[in-house]
């Protein structure tokens, strides 16, 4: 990778003159488990770190983006994003893919992956919000959409620390909420207690409604292999991460031997990483989250060597971001709804008839509430508002 000098002249019309960022903690209304803490690798999730990255221009253009991180990571994006910030002050907000690179070059021996990329994914995702919103158009629209709804399906309703009876009723109240599908946390370290929860949710739901399991990377290769044959009766959706998410070999073999297809990809931080899912035909549907893998940028990227493969998408968790990318992708997609983030927005997503729909607001379509205000930890500016 070679950096770039910007030689700006008259086709830049407008410079970058001012950001704020601002570290927020949310809190979540209860304790949240999946395979991971049952198996012993985590601690049940209490709160999501946010990094908010507020931009504006001498020619009074803003945006905002965001990226977060679970359990630990916050207070890195925040530092690091603090350190590179002051390389976009004088910068064209159009140069959104030069930019990218240059703000990788300004934290070049962190890598090109990870917490460092994660940071960046703040400013490249507000630069977007600001190019759209400066264009007057929904970011779907700027991209070019295909689709002005995209299908939708819950996940936060079927983690394993909620008793199945509550499973059952969220999953009721989420379909009569609009939404299309449903998704529940198995890889329990009994895989019979996942196969009576499964068939109690599909009894529950009836053959028609869309229906995937999450393992969260806790089964080995024989037991993904074995579980996987015991869930085709279940006529799932997709299977999700129940390989390592780095076993690109694993991921490959199991999605060649089974029926159900095999979904996985949100844990990876890179298009490189992502890369070699697709190299090995690992994954029948991508799950890229654009925060992880450094914003919206490398998700078109990515998005385009999908869509060379034929691999379907359903981006991971963000909504808010990933309902816009994902009505600009060519095959029909899902994006995963969380409400965990409603606190943070003025705005609410409409969602009705299975999809969540693109608004006609400009860019992203949020703002920050006060209660993102309220929560939030740390401030840090740099440069001049106009």
């Amino acid at each position: 990778m070679t950096p770039h000098v910007a030689h700006q002249g008259e086709a830049t019309l407008d410079r970058i003159s001012w950001l704020k960022l601002s570290s927020v903690t949310l809190p979540l209304a209860t304790p949240v488990s999946d395979a991971k803490v049952l198996t012993g690798r985590q601690a049940p999730m209490t709160e999501v770190a946010f990094l908010f990255v507020e931009v504006g221009t001498e020619q009074g253009h803003e945006g905002i983006g965001f990226s977060y991180s679970k359990r630990a990571g916050g207070p890195g994006q925040f530092a690091h994003a603090k350190e590179i910030a002051p390389a976009l002050i004088g910068e064209d907000p159009s140069d959104i893919a030069r930019i990218w690179t240059k703000l990788v070059w300004a934290g070049a021996s962190v890598g090109r992956s990870g917490l460092s990329t994660q940071a960046i994914a703040a400013f490249d995702i507000a630069l977007w919000d600001l190019k759209a919103k400066r264009a007057g158009l929904p970011l779907a629209k700027l991209l070019g959409a295909h689709r002005d709804s995209v299908r939708c399906y819950n996940t936060s309703g079927g983690f394993l620390h909620t008793p199945t009876e509550k499973v059952l009723e969220n999953a009721t109240a989420s379909l009569a909420g609009g939404i299309g599908g449903i998704k529940i946390k198995v890889g329990q370290p009994d895989g019979k207690a996942d196969l009576r929860r499964l068939t109690a949710v599909r009894e529950h739901l009836g053959d028609d409604v869309p229906l995937m399991v999450d393992a969260n990377q806790q089964w080995d290769r024989p037991t993904a292999q074995r579980m996987g044959r015991a869930l085709e009766e279940f006529g799932l959706t997709w299977i999700e991460e129940p390989l390592d998410a780095y076993d690109a070999q694993g991921h490959a073999a199991l999605a060649a031997s089974l029926d159900t297809p095999v979904a996985t990809g949100e844990m990876l931080a890179s298009v490189a990483e992502h890369y070699e899912l697709l190299r090995h035909n690992a994954a029948d549907i991508i799950q890229p989250d654009a925060p992880r893998i450094g914003g919206i940028t490398q998700f078109l990227k990515l998005a385009a060597l999908a869509e060379h493969q034929h691999v379907q998408l359903a981006p991971h968790f963000a909504m808010e971001i990933h309902l816009h990318l994902a009505a600009a992708y060519p095959y029909e997609p899902w994006v995963e709804h969380f409400d965990w983030l409603e606190p943070l927005f003025n705005e609410r997503l409409h969602i009705s008839d299975g999809r969540m729909h693109v608004s006609s607001r400009p860019g992203l379509g949020i703002t920050l509430s006060e209660q993102a205000r309220a929560w939030t930890q740390a401030v840090h500016e740099v440069g001049a508002r106009p």
